[in-house]
């Protein structure tokens, strides 16, 4: 039977007083000039709202534009006591920095040997932890002096990087996540990220613990993936699409990366590597996608 409109499907009620109407299936996400009328911005979800074959769909709203610095080669995104912190990549232009948010003015820093190529932040318990890509090798920092206090090894290659208020949560660039002791640094756990249909989800990148979920960039797509770390489930996805106007480029720039959540306000910032702007976005919730 063909699939009816909702206005179809109640004149055919009614004339024949048979079959239900069919739901339409969604099949790629809505980009954001195709948001449906009834679509609203909502606020960071603080419960899951799909289930295992039905992970919600969102675009975005742009709440407000900051500046970035086009030269930061964004690896790490964090908003932490009214502070943004950014890791940065390359070999020898990797850092550490404290960014004002406002002007986007780099207020202190960090920089790293040229051999080491910076990956994803997090800030636990007073301190800044920083991977590195390939040389399995991690910065901690003191959180207010940007002090070097040591360094950590893990067996994998290092991406994102964020904490769940217990323990840290690592990518590598694979479909895992690692939970790893926030005292000995050791790996503890680890689970298989996989979307609706099963399927594993690769090139998990830059990570930001939201309200019970891990936000994960997908490397070299627009596309936010919000994941059950207790299942590796995603349950929404978040499409980015043309969020960078072209004619705010002013040179060429790399993909979408960087996530990062004001807890107190309930603000969330998105920005990529090279990019000119930084973001402050809502969700805007467009479907949930069927089988």
């Amino acid at each position: 039977m063909k699939r009816l409109s909702i206005y179809s499907s109640l004149l055919f009620l009614i004339l024949v007083n048979a079959c239900q109407p069919q739901s339409a299936q969604l099949t790629t996400p809505l980009l954001p000039t195709q948001i449906p009328s009834t679509a609203t911005a909502v606020p960071i979800p603080t419960e899951t709202t799909a289930t295992s074959t039905s992970p919600v769909i969102y675009t975005y709203e742009i709440i407000n534009s900051y500046p970035h610095d086009p030269n930061a080669f964004t690896q790490g995104l964090i908003y932490v006591d009214d502070v943004l912190y950014e890791g940065t990549g390359r070999n020898g232009q990797s850092s550490l920095r404290e960014v004002d948010l406002e002007t986007g003015v780099v207020q202190n820093s960090s920089t790293i040997p040229e051999q080491y190529f910076g990956e994803g932040i997090t800030v636990f318990n007073d301190k800044i932890y920083q991977l590195t890509w390939k040389n399995q090798t991690g910065f901690i920092y003191d959180q207010d002096s940007f002090e070097l206090l040591g360094t950590f090894s893990y067996p994998t290659e290092g991406w994102g990087l964020t904490h769940d208020g217990e323990q840290l949560i690592m990518s590598d660039g694979t479909n895992n996540l690692y939970f790893l002791d926030p005292d000995t640094l050791e790996i503890k756990n680890k689970i298989p990220v996989f979307d609706e249909n099963g399927n594993p989800v690769m090139l998990l990148n830059e990570l930001e613990y939201i309200n019970g979920d891990v936000y994960a960039n997908v490397w070299q797509t627009n596309r936010i993936a919000r994941i059950n770390p207790t299942t590796g489930q995603v349950t929404a996805w978040i499409d980015l699409t043309g969020i960078l106007s072209p004619d705010l480029l002013t040179q060429p720039v790399d993909v979408l990366n960087g996530i990062a959540y004001d807890a107190e306000n309930g603000r969330l910032f998105v920005t990529g590597k090279l990019w000119p702007t930084l973001f402050e976005i809502k969700l805007v919730k467009t479907a949930v996608a069927t089988q």
